[in-house]
C-alpha cells in the first residue's frame, strides 16, 4: 500500500525559506519486494546502487524494522519510532528487513531553513538516525501534511513548510531530552533545582559559583551540565532573567533607572544600561520614556 504526492513550487514560493517536493505514506509486509514502483524521476534506487538526492527527506517508521547506510554511516538498523534524515547530495540506501516489513511516512523538502541548520551544526550527515519512539503527535502532522498536498488549495505551501518545521523541532528536541534524562536523572533535577533557585534570587547578590557550591558540584561541571540543558550559560540566564525583571520595574514602578541598576546587582548604571540596550536594542531611558 502506498499514497504519494510530488509537489511544485514557485519561486515566490522558494522565498518563504522552505518549499515541499514530495510526501508520502507506504505499508511494506513481511517478505514483500522493496523498494516499491511508481516512483518519480530520481526517487526509485535499486538497494545495491544506493542513491543521491538533491533534497532532504525526513522518514518516520511507525511499525516495523530496517537498515540504513550512507557515505558517511555504516550499516545502521532502524525500528519503530525512529526518524531518519536524508541529506542532499548524500549518497544512501535503506529498506524494511524482510520478516518484519515496515510502514512509514516521508516527506521531502529543499530550502535555506534547513540549509542554515545544517551550517549551524544542528543537523549533519554524521548522525541521520533520530530515536525519539512511538508518537500520535508526529503521525498526525504527517497526515495534516499529506491531506494539505492532496488538495493543494492556495499557498499550501506555506502551510507544509510550518509543519516540517514542526517535524524537525519536534525530532531534534525530543532526541535531546530523552538523551538528557537518559544520561543522569539527577542531572536533569539538579539543573531544573538551579533555575529556580537563580529565578527566585534575581534582587539578591547571589551568584553563580554559590549556586553550584550549595548543589555540591564544582562550578565547571555545572557550568556544562546547565549549558547542556538549557543552551546557555547559567551567568547569561541569571542575567537575562534581571534583564526582563529591569523591564517590568521600568514600566510599572517609579524607581529610577539607577536604583533598578543597583536592585538588580548590576555592577553600575551604565552596565546595566549597556546590557539593556545589547538585549532589547534601547536603552532603558527610552523604554522609561514611551
Amino acid at each position: 500500500m502506498q499514497s504519494c504526492k510530488y509537489m511544485l513550487a514557485s519561486e515566490r514560493d522558494s522565498l518563504w525559506g522552505l518549499t515541499v517536493t514530495t510526501i508520502g505514506y507506504e505499508e511494506i509486509g513481511p517478505n514483500d519486494p522493496y523498494p516499491t514502483r511508481g516512483h518519480a524521476d530520481g526517487y526509485y534506487f535499486e538497494l545495491d546502487k544506493g542513491r543521491e538526492l538533491n533534497e532532504y527527506q525526513l522518514l518516520y517508521i511507525t511499525e516495523g524494522k530496517g537498515l540504513f547506510h550512507s557515505r558517511t554511516v555504516p550499516q545502521a538498523r532502524l525500528h519503530e519510532g525512529d526518524f531518519f534524515l536524508l541529506f542532499p547530495g548524500e549518497w544512501h540506501s535503506y529498506h524494511p528487513t524482510p520478516p518484519h516489513g515496515w510502514k512509514k511516512y516521508w516527506i521531502g523538502f529543499k530550502g535555506r531553513n534547513m540549509d542554515d541548520r545544517v551550517r549551524a551544526g544542528f543537523l549533519s550527515p554524521t548522525k541521520p538516525i533520530y530515536h525519539v519512539g512511538f508518537s500520535d503527535d508526529i503521525i498526525r502532522l504527517y497526515k495534516s501534511a499529506l491531506d494539505t498536498a492532496m488538495r493543494e488549495e492556495a499557498y499550501s505551501q506555506q502551510l507544509m513548510a510550518g509543519i516540517v518545521n514542526h517535524l524537525i523541532g519536534m525530532m531534534y528536541s525530543l532526541e535531546r531530552n530523552i538523551e538528557l534524562m537518559s544520561r543522569s536523572q539527577a542531572h536533569v533535577k539538579m539543573v531544573n533545582k538551579a533555575r529556580l533557585r537563580i529565578r527566585e534570587s534575581l534582587e539578591s547578590s547571589l551568584t553563580i559559583q554559590q549556586v553550584a557550591e550549595d548543589l555540591g558540584v564544582s562550578y565547571s561541571n555545572f557550568r556544562k551540565l546547565f549549558k547542556e540543558h538549557t543552551g546557555i550559560s547559567p551567568a547569561t540566564y541569571q542575567q537575562d532573567l534581571r534583564l526582563q525583571r529591569a523591564k517590568e520595574l521600568l514600566t510599572t514602578s517609579e524607581m529610577s533607572i539607577k536604583e533598578i541598576a543597583y536592585r538588580l546587582n548590576f555592577e553600575s548604571p551604565d552596565y546595566f544600561s549597556a546590557k539593556f540596550k545589547q538585549k532589547t536594542g534601547r536603552k532603558p531611558s527610552d523604554l522609561r520614556q514611551q
